[in-house]
C-alpha cells in the first residue's frame, strides 16, 4: 500500500501541482513571518544590548504615593545625588544623563526621525564614552551648538560646521553642528535621530534645570554590577532613586522589543493562517477528485484484500508526500521572502540594525509541522470516503452519488450552524464594547462554518438566478450554468475559498470607512476653531506658541489645552485648562445641565464624569494641585464631550497660579479662530508666525479629516496586500478545479466536439463556468463582509457616538468584479486545455 500510494503521487504530479503551490504559499507566508521578525528583533536586541556598555548601574528617580487629597512631590536625581553616587565603593564614574524630544529639521526643512523617535540627549564634558565624536569635531558648548548622530548626518547631509533647524516644544532654534558622533543607541539603529547638547543647555530646554532624567555609573574594575547596586542603595536615602544594574536594563529592553515585534508576528501570521486555511478547502477539493477518479482503482485493492484502514492510509501517505514537498519548498520561499521584506523595509526609508538572517530551527519546524499537518488533515476526509467504496463499485465507472439521507445530515448541520451564529452575532451587539469581542468573534466562525456547509444546498438558486444572462451565450452558456451545479459539493468548495477572502475584504473595508468617516466627525464635532497646533509626535507645546499665535495678523481668538495632576477626594483627576474667555468661541459643545462658564472658580465637566461623581450644576468639590496647594471648584455645568476635548475644564489663569513655581506650563495643543476663516493663506500665515518649524503641526478640520484618511487607507491598503494570498490561493482552487473536471468530464467534451461544438465554444463553456463559480463565491463572500462590518460596528457605537455605519457601495461593486476577474483568468488554462482535447481519443477515454 505505501509503494501504490507512492505510484499515485507520481503518476498524479500535473493535478497536484496545484495544491502543493496552495500549501506551499500559505507556508511560505508562516515561514517568512517568522524568518522576518525574528531577524529584526535580534538585530534590534544586539543593537539596543550594545547601548549599555558603558552603563553598569542606572539610577532613576524614586516614587512617592500621594498622601491624602495632596499631590507628593516626586524626588528628583540633584547634583548632590549624583556626588552621592560618585563616591560609592566601586564605583569608577557617574554621568547625569538628560534626555528629551528633538526634532531635526533636514535641508528641505522636513522632519527627520519620525516624530517619535527624534530624541535629544546631554554630552557629558569633554569626552562621553557614550558617543565617541569623528572627523575632527568636538563636544558641543553653549546654547548655539549641537552635537548629531553619524547616521542623521548621513541621511540629511550634514557636516561639521552647518546650520541645522530643530525645535524642542515649539520655539525654532539654529545651532551650528560641532561635532559627529557614533552611537549603538537602539532608536538610532531603528531610524531614529539623536541631537546632544551641553548638560546645562540641554537641562533648560527639557525643562529639568538642577536635575537629571537618568544617572549612569561605570564600576571599577573587579566589581560587579550586583555589588555596586547594592553599595549604591545603601548610600541613597529610602524612595529617593530606584536603581537597576546594566544587565537588567539590556534584558528589559530584549523583552519589550520582543513583545513589540510579537504584536507585529502575531498580525502577520494571523493572515497566513488564513491563507492556509483556505488552501485546506483546495486540499480537501483536490483529493476528493482524486478519490473519486480512482474509484475503480481502490475498489479493485479492496476486492483484492485491502482493508479500510489501508486505503485510508494510502491517501494518508501521499497526502504526507504532499505536504512534505509544500512544506520543504514553502521554507525555503519563506526564507526569500523573510530577506525581501527587510530589504523591502530599507527602500521605504525605514532603517533596520545590520545583522544575519535568522532562521531558527523552530521556524523549520513550525513549516515542516503546519505542511504537512495542514494537507493531511484536509485529505483525512477524502480518505475515509475512500475507504468506503465497496468492492461492487469495480464493476461501474462512477461511484454512487451522495444519498438523499446525507444531505439531509449536511443541511441541518449547516442550518444549525449558521442560525447559531447569527443569533450569537446578534447578541453580541447587544454587549458593551470589549465585553462583545469574544461572543462575536465565535459567532462569526459558527456562521461561516455553518455557510460552508450549506453552500452546496445555496449554490442552485443563487446559480439558477444567472441562468437569464447565461442564456445570451447559447449552448456555451447552458452547458456552463448546467456543469456548475453538476457537482455542488465541488462547487461549493470552490467557491468558498474565494468567499473567505472576499468575506474578510468587505468586512474590513466597511468597518474602515465607517471608523474612517466617524473618527474625522469626532474631531471636528462642536469645534468652531479654524486650526488646532500640536507637536509632530504629541508631546507637548511651549507656552510661547500661543503667545506667538495670538499676537499673529487675522487671529481673533486662541486657547491652549494644558494638563495638570490633582487630587479630588481619594482619586487622581487630571484637569484641563483652557482661556476661559475664548473657549466659547471655539467650541460648541452641546450643554446637559447649567451653562458653559469658565473663569475663576467655575469649571465645566464632562458628562461621564459628573456621572461617575455624582456632579451636576452648583456642585462643589476641592481639588488639590501638585505642591500642595488646593482650591475649591463649583461646576457651573455638564457638556457633553468629544474625543479631542474631554474632563474638566477650567481657567488657565486658575490653574497655572496654583502649579509649584518649579512646573513649566506646558500645551498639549492650541486651538485657534481666524477672522478670514481657514484657508492656505491663512495656514501660511500661521505657520511662518511660528518659524515654519517641522515639529509643529497647523491643522484645520480637512487636514485632520484627511489625515484620518490617509491613516486608514495605508491600514487598508496593508491588510489588502496581505489578504490578497488568500485570493491567490482562492485562484489556484479554481483553475484546480476546472483542470480537473476537464479531466473527468473528458468524454463528454469530446462527444461535444464530436456533435458540432467548436473549440470556441468549449473555451467559452468552461471559462463561464469558472465566472458562475467565481461570482457565486464573491456574493456570498460580500453579503457575509457587509453583515460582520455592521455588527462589528454596533459593537464599536457602543463607545463611539459618533459612529455610523458606511457601507461603500463602489468598492463592493470592484470586488464583485475582482471575484469575476479571478474566475476569468482561472479558466483560461483548463480552457484552453479542454480545447485541445482530441475528440477521438477523448471519447474512447473512461
Amino acid at each position: 500500500m505505501f509503494r501504490t500510494a507512492l505510484r499515485n503521487v507520481l503518476s498524479h504530479k500535473a493535478r497536484l501541482l496545484m495544491t502543493v503551490l496552495a500549501v506551499m504559499l500559505g507556508v511560505a507566508f508562516v515561514s517568512g513571518t517568522l524568518v522576518f521578525t525574528n531577524t529584526i528583533s535580534q538585530a534590534l536586541q544586539k543593537s539596543s544590548a550594545k547601548g549599555f556598555d558603558h552603563v553598569d548601574v542606572s539610577i532613576g528617580p524614586g516614587y512617592r504615593p500621594n498622601e491624602g487629597e495632596s499631590v507628593t512631590e516626586q524626588p528628583k536625581l540633584t547634583p548632590e545625588v549624583l556626588k552621592k553616587v560618585e563616591s560609592a565603593p566601586g564605583a569608577e564614574s557617574a554621568i547625569g544623563v538628560v534626555s528629551g524630544f528633538t526634532a531635526l529639521a533636514d535641508r528641505n526643512g522636513k522632519l527627520i526621525g519620525g516624530g517619535f523617535q527624534s530624541q535629544g540627549g546631554n554630552f557629558w564634558g569633554k569626552d562621553d564614552p557614550r558617543y565617541p565624536i569623528r572627523d575632527g569635531g568636538r563636544a558641543p558648548r553653549g546654547e548655539n551648538e549641537i552635537a548629531i548622530d553619524s547616521q542623521t548626518a548621513k541621511r540629511a547631509g550634514y557636516k561639521v560646521g552647518d546650520t541645522v533647524r530643530m525645535s524642542v516644544d515649539g520655539p525654532v532654534l539654529t545651532p551650528t553642528v560641532t561635532g559627529i558622533f557614533t552611537t549603538d543607541d537602539g532608536n538610532v539603529a531603528a531610524g531614529g535621530s539623536l541631537a546632544l547638547f551641553d548638560t546645562a543647555t540641554a537641562q533648560k530646554l527639557f525643562h529639568t534645570e538642577g536635575e537629571y532624567d537618568e544617572i549612569a555609573v561605570t564600576a571599577a574594575a573587579g566589581t560587579s554590577q550586583t555589588q555596586l547596586r547594592k553599595a549604591i542603595d545603601r548610600i541613597l536615602p529610602e524612595d529617593t532613586a530606584v536603581t537597576t544594574t546594566g544587565r537588567q536594563l539590556a534584558d528589559e529592553q530584549a523583552t519589550q522589543i520582543a513583545a513589540e515585534m510579537s504584536g507585529l508576528k502575531n498580525a502577520l501570521l494571523v493572515f497566513a493562517g488564513i491563507a492556509l486555511f483556505v488552501g485546506t478547502f483546495i486540499i480537501a477539493n483536490t483529493f476528493t477528485m482524486l478519490v473519486a477518479q480512482r474509484t475503480k482503482e481502490l475498489a479493485l485493492l479492496r476486492a483484492v484484500g485491502a482493508s479500510r484502514r489501508q486505503v485510508t492510509r494510502s491517501v494518508l501517505i501521499e497526502a504526507f508526500v504532499v505536504g512534505m514537498v509544500a512544506a520543504v519548498t514553502g521554507l525555503a520561499a519563506g526564507v526569500g521572502i523573510g530577506a525581501g521584506m527587510r530589504a523591502l523595509i530599507g527602500t521605504l526609508g525605514e532603517t533596520v540594525p545590520e545583522g544575519p538572517l535568522v532562521v531558527s530551527p523552530g521556524t523549520v519546524a513550525t513549516a515542516l509541522l503546519v505542511g504537512v499537518l495542514i494537507t493531511m488533515v484536509a485529505a483525512w476526509l477524502p480518505g475515509r470516503r475512500a475507504a468506503r467504496i465497496p468492492p461492487v463499485a469495480a464493476m461501474s465507472s462512477v461511484h454512487a452519488q451522495a444519498t438523499t439521507k446525507s444531505l439531509v445530515v449536511r443541511n441541518t448541520i449547516g442550518a444549525l450552524f449558521s442560525g447559531a451564529g447569527v443569533a450569537t452575532v446578534l447578541y453580541a451587539t447587544t454587549m458593551d464594547g470589549s465585553d462583545g469581542q469574544a461572543p462575536m468573534g465565535f459567532g462569526a466562525v459558527l456562521l461561516i462554518v455553518g455557510v460552508f456547509v450549506l453552500t452546496p444546498l445555496l449554490s442552485r438558486p443563487l446559480i439558477a438566478a444567472a441562468a437569464p444572462l447565461m442564456r445570451v451565450f447559447g449552448i456555451s452558456g447552458k452547458l456552463a450554468r448546467q456543469n456548475s451545479v453538476r457537482n455542488p459539493r465541488r462547487t461549493a468548495a470552490t467557491a468558498s475559498a474565494l468567499m473567505i477572502g472576499l468575506t474578510l475584504i468587505t468586512g474590513m473595508t466597511v468597518m474602515a470607512g465607517s471608523l474612517q468617516q466617524s473618527i474625522a466627525r469626532m474631531a471636528a464635532d462642536a469645534i468652531k476653531a479654524d486650526y488646532v497646533v500640536s507637536m509632530a509626535n504629541g508631546n507637548m507645546l511651549s507656552p510661547d506658541v500661543e503667545k506667538k499665535l495670538a499676537g499673529t495678523e487675522g487671529v481673533t481668538a486662541v486657547s491652549p489645552l494644558r494638563n495638570a495632576e490633582s487630587r479630588i477626594g481619594d482619586e487622581t483627576e487630571y484637569l484641563t485648562g483652557v482661556n476661559g474667555s475664548a473657549i466659547g468661541k471655539l467650541t460648541d459643545f452641546p450643554i446637559d445641565d447649567g451653562t458653559f462658564k469658565i473663569g475663576g472658580s467655575d469649571v465645566v465637566v464632562d458628562a461621564d464624569t459628573a456621572d461617575r461623581r455624582g456632579w451636576k450644576a452648583g456642585s462643589e468639590f476641592t481639588a488639590a494641585f501638585q505642591g500642595g496647594e488646593k482650591q475649591r471648584l463649583t461646576v457651573a455645568g455638564v457638556y457633553e464631550s468629544n474625543e479631542l476635548i474631554r474632563g474638566i475644564l477650567l481657567d488657565n489663569a486658575t490653574l497655572t497660579e496654583r502649579l509649584p513655581a518649579a512646573a513649566d506650563p506646558a500645551d498639549m495643543m492650541v486651538m485657534v479662530k481666524t477672522s478670514a476663516g481657514a484657508s492656505d493663506a491663512t495656514k501660511d500665515r500661521l505657520e511662518k508666525a511660528l518659524g515654519e518649524n517641522p515639529a509643529i503641526k497647523v491643522q484645520s478640520g480637512q487636514d485632520l479629516s484627511a489625515d484620518i484618511a490617509r491613516m486608514f487607507t495605508l491600514m487598508l491598503n496593508m491588510l489588502y496586500g496581505l489578504l490578497a494570498m488568500a485570493v491567490i490561493v482562492a485562484v489556484l482552487g479554481v483553475i484546480n478545479t476546472l483542470a480537473m473536471s476537464v479531466f473527468e468530464r473528458s468524454q463528454e467534451i469530446g462527444m461535444l466536439r464530436a456533435i458540432g461544438l467548436d473549440r470556441r465554444g468549449i473555451k467559452r463553456m468552461v471559462r463561464l463556468e469558472s465566472l458562475v463559480i467565481s461570482l457565486f463565491g464573491g456574493v456570498l463572500g460580500i453579503g457575509l463582509g457587509v453583515f460582520f462590518g455592521w455588527a462589528a460596528g454596533e459593537l464599536i457605537a457602543s463607545r463611539m457616538p459618533t459612529y455610523e455605519l458606511v457601507v461603500p457601495w463602489a468598492r463592493m461593486a470592484v470586488f464583485l468584479l475582482l471575484a469575476a476577474t479571478v474566475g476569468i483568468l482561472a479558466a483560461l488554462w483548463p480552457a484552453r486545455r479542454a480545447a485541445k482535447l482530441n475528440m477521438l481519443a477523448a471519447i474512447k477515454s473512461e
